[in-house]
């Protein structure tokens, strides 16, 4: 049985890994390609809000489908749909007439592949290795993320130079050898929600949230400073523009994140962060705002990088951290619902920011949009401080559960 668990553990972290890969892929190729069309700031955040809209309308919807249905089976639909949409794109960019709103409508398509994808699989992890491992568990799973983040941009960047459509055709091979990965997962029977659909049922996960200080907290956390601070979606912006690099530069700067957060999550493995997870999470926020300011003033391709290593190093700390106070405290037959709900915070603060951050660039550029994005995740540190003490002041993962 140990055997088996451990097989299928290999499989999904396979699965995960092609899944995040193809993401990163079609990110940096869709960014790019949508600036190379259009040369809008308003355009590339209209990407991340095509992405967003999905996922903040099938929320409640997607957690409740993980909660009651195989999450092996809808894992491997969410990669298979994203596989397609990337069928499209390779298929409209080589016959070329992919453009603007094409763009975006595949954008859409992806936002619902995504908005299964993230519960389905937050929601596996448990099932597959003992509670006690969990937070081993989580910074493996954030070292094949930062992986993935740094073969997929630089992979999307350089293969470029073969024509979107290339891109977008290795992106639908990637997705669906994920797929065929994840319906190789076992999982042992689960308690899963038996509930009749009802309001209360669809709700849980939310009013779930509501009423825990330790998940609201971790969760909103993030969602606000991330929704402020994040700058991907300028990145071809900065490349382009401001450090005259082209889209092989626009790789490495959506690459160098996760090198920092490769190495940071690496020794997390190593020594999980059980003790002052509080104060260890908010520091970590505090240190990604303070990188976004640095990376802000940038003119060298080199010390930009240097300083989006450190946000992604600050990043992978919070994510572990943040994943594992959710996890610890959730049950098993409400975790699709709370991963949905986490799910969409994730996308609201990554893709609603690319879209905040290109609002502001085309108003004020893209320098000024980052450093005012950095100053107001300081500014978010701060007031979640005194908004949620309880979660500042929480010392042991395990100590409230007895374990």
């Amino acid at each position: 049985m140990e055997k088996d668990k451990a097989r299928s553990y290999r499989h999904y972290l396979a699965a995960r890994f092609l899944g995040l890969l193809g993401n990163n892929m079609l990110a940096v190729a869709l960014g790019w390609q949508m600036y190379e069309l259009t040369a809008s700031a308003w355009d590339l955040g209209l990407v991340g809000l095509a992405q967003f809209l999905p996922a903040l309308l099938l929320t409640v919807p997607a957690g409740l489908l993980v909660d009651s249905h195989d999450r092996r089976l809808v894992f491997a639909t969410s990669l298979a749909l994203q596989g397609a949409a990337a069928v499209l794109l390779c298929w409209g960019s080589t016959a070329g007439w992919v453009e603007r709103d094409a763009i975006l409508l595949v954008c859409l398509v992806t936002g619902v592949g995504r908005s299964l994808q993230l519960p389905a699989q937050q929601a596996i992890v448990p099932a597959l290795v003992a509670r006690t491992e969990l937070p081993r568990a989580l910074a493996q799973n954030a070292s094949l993320t930062k992986i993935s983040t740094i073969a997929g941009p630089a992979l999307g960047g350089f293969l470029y130079a073969g024509g979107a459509g290339f891109v977008y055709g290795l992106c639908a091979g990637v997705f669906a050898l994920g797929t065929a990965l994840a319906l190789q997962v076992r999982l042992a029977p689960l308690a899963r929600s038996a509930e009749p659909l009802s309001w209360t049922a669809l709700f849980a996960g939310i009013a779930f949230i509501r009423t825990n200080p330790l998940v609201l907290g971790a969760m909103s956390l993030d969602l606000f400073a991330t929704l402020a601070g994040t700058s991907m979606a300028l990145l071809p912006m900065f490349a382009k523009d401001i450090l005259h690099t082209g889209a092989w530069g626009l790789g490495l700067l959506r690459a160098a994140p996760a090198v920092g957060g490769l190495l940071v999550s690496a020794w997390i493995s190593r020594r999980p962060m059980d003790q002052q997870v509080g104060r260890r999470m908010y520091a970590a926020v505090l240190v990604y705002g303070s990188a976004t300011i640095a990376f802000s003033v940038c003119t060298d391709l080199a010390w930009a990088m240097a300083a989006l290593a450190v946000v992604g190093a600050a990043d992978i700390v919070s994510t572990v951290l943040r994943h594992s106070v959710v996890q610890v405290e959730t049950a098993d037959a409400l975790r699709g619902r709370v991963g949905a709900a986490h799910a969409t915070s994730i996308a609201a603060s990554n893709q609603l920011g690319q879209f905040r951050a290109g609002v502001v660039a085309e108003w004020l550029g893209p320098a000024t949009a980052v450093l005012m994005g950095g100053c107001a995740t300081v500014l978010v540190v701060a007031a979640w401080t005194r908004l949620f003490p309880a979660l500042y002041r929480r010392s042991a993962l395990f100590s409230e559960q007895g374990v």
